[in-house]
Order: structure tokens, then C-alpha cells, then sequence
């Protein structure tokens, strides 16, 4: 029972990497938030009996760094999506923080009707997407070229920094790591945390396994 800090790598799902070391290691696993495929940076892989303890690692304050490409619209906010050229630099860089709420994306995993949104957008359907209520503790802008403005952001569970970045209007995020969870950093991957070690970390974890 162990919690697996990885690192993933862009291009593959979050539950690619979790089939993968399921198999390489022949137990049960599951993960506790997911990462887009363009995406990498942490990702907390639960094995055997860690999953147990998902509720409470997939509820954790994020941090990232993400790209924001300039003078460029996406259908779907990331590098994967159809990609528009406007030649428009968005006036201010300021991405909001606060209490912020977003409309869930087509390509999201949210469920709705009973089928995740991106299965729906792989046929071309569209719906009304939930809204959610987000918190955005920080943004910081660290520096900013001609073409890309770089963030680093720290903000609630639940959050699309894609989103986040299309505020701007005139903008994609066209790259996005994760560099912690809570306590967890990835600079730690591959190191693998005993249960007790993560009741240490999280109080509530800890109650949970009593």
C-alpha cells in the first residue's frame, strides 16, 4: 500500500501511465487527478490499498506552470485542438484570481448524462457544460516574450488553467506542468510514500486509516 509520486511525461493519458504501472507491477492502481495529455508534471499514482485514500489526495491545492501562446485561439485551449492565428496580443496579462467560475470544457472527463464530455466532443457533439466554482489563490506572471507569457499558478482542485488562460481572449495554453500537489512536489517523482507516511502529511488522510 503505497503512493507512487510520478512523473508524466506529454502525450500519454493520466490512465495510460496508471495501466502501465498496473501491469508492470501486477497490483491494483488508480491516481488521484488527472492531467490532459499535453500535459506533464505530478501525478500521484495509488497502489493496492493507498486507493482508499483518493478522496482525500484529489481534493489538494494545485500548482503549475503554463505557457500561454499569444496572438492564438484553440477549440479546445491546448495545443490538440484547431488552432487560429489572430496576430492580437491581448491588451493585459492579469489572469484572475479569486473565487472564479468556469464552464467545464467539452474535452474534460466530467461526466454528463452518464458519459465523460470528451467522448461526446470525439463525436462532435456538444452540451451545456456544468459550471464550477474555483479558487485561484495566485497567479504570477514570470516573464513574457513577443509570442508566450509563462505563469505560474497555484489554485484550488478542480481547476482548467486552459481555461483560465483563455481569459485573455486572444491566447492557448500551450503548455502546462504540474509541479505539486499539497505537500507532494515533482521534483520527489519516483519516490514511493507508505500509507502512514501520507497520514503524516494529510491529518484527514491519517483518520481515514484508523
Amino acid at each position: 500500500m503505497t503512493v507512487l509520486l510520478c512523473d508524466k511525461p506529454a502525450g500519454i493519458t493520466s490512465h495510460d501511465l496508471v495501466r502501465r504501472i498496473r501491469r508492470e507491477r501486477d497490483c491494483k492502481a488508480g491516481h488521484a487527478g488527472t492531467l490532459d495529455p499535453f500535459a506533464t508534471g505530478l501525478l500521484l499514482v495509488l497502489l493496492d490499498g493507498a486507493t482508499k485514500l483518493q478522496r482525500f489526495l484529489t481534493g489538494l491545492p494545485k500548482t503549475y506552470r503554463a505557457t500561454a501562446r499569444l496572438g492564438w485561439r484553440s477549440s479546445s485551449g491546448d495545443p490538440d485542438g484547431e488552432l487560429t492565428e489572430t496576430g492580437t496580443i491581448p491588451s493585459s496579462l492579469e489572469l484572475p484570481t479569486g473565487n472564479v467560475r468556469q464552464r467545464v470544457p467539452m474535452t474534460s472527463a466530467v461526466r454528463v448524462g452518464g458519459e465523460r464530455l470528451y467522448r461526446k466532443a470525439h463525436r462532435g457533439e456538444t452540451v451545456t457544460t456544468p459550471l464550477r466554482e474555483v479558487e485561484i489563490f495566485r497567479a504570477d506572471l514570470l516573464d513574457r516574450d513577443v509570442e508566450c507569457a509563462r505563469y505560474e499558478i497555484e489554485c484550488s482542485s478542480g481547476t482548467y488553467v486552459r481555461t483560465l488562460i483563455e481569459t485573455l481572449d486572444d491566447a492557448y495554453c500551450s503548455q502546462l506542468r504540474r509541479t505539486s500537489i499539497g505537500p507532494f512536489r515533482v521534483e520527489d517523482a519516483g519516490e514511493e510514500l507508505s500509507v502512514a507516511r501520507v497520514g503524516e502529511l494529510i491529518p484527514a488522510a491519517a483518520e481515514a486509516l484508523r
